[in-house]
């Protein structure tokens, strides 16, 4: 037997990208201000960002717009991450310095095992869009390279 779903339940499960809240960053990362990046949340929490479709799912969903030559510095989460490349050309780094890199494109996808020191950075020309994916149904606690 399938569940039934009213249309009104259903519409409540569409997320429309107009729609979308920025994630404040601030409100569960201490002095990070992302420069040329805004993720909006999808699924799951991001700290008091509210997702904009609700409910428990089991894991977080995030959409990234990156600015040419910006990105996200070293930093690591408790829980694995994977980032789907949707639009542009972007490096990803990982080590505890950075010494790893791979360039992907559109459709790529990298997986960091939690724990992970990892970064990435938009390397084309144009506004790059990234699908971020955690398990879990929060972000939790993000650490970032001690400089």
């Amino acid at each position: 037997m399938s569940t039934q779903v009213s249309q009104e339940e259903h519409d409540a499960r569409v997320a429309r990208f107009g729609d979308l809240k920025p994630i404040d960053y601030a409100s569960f990362i201490k002095n990070y201000k992302p420069d040329g990046t805004q993720g909006y949340a999808l699924i799951g929490r991001a700290g008091r960002t509210t997702p904009a479709i609700s409910g428990e799912h089991g894991f977080t969903m995030a959409v990234n717009k990156v600015s040419p030559g910006k990105g996200a510095p070293l930093h690591c989460h408790p829980k694995p991450e994977v980032f789907v490349v949707l639009s542009g050309t972007c490096s990803f780094f990982w080590g505890n310095k950075g010494e790893n890199e791979v360039t992907l494109s559109q459709w790529d996808t990298i997986s960091f095992p939690a724990g992970t020191m990892e970064g990435f950075r938009n390397v084309g020309n144009e506004e790059a869009t990234l699908l971020v994916v955690l398990s879990g149904s929060e972000i939790g606690e993000v650490t970032f390279e001690k400089r």
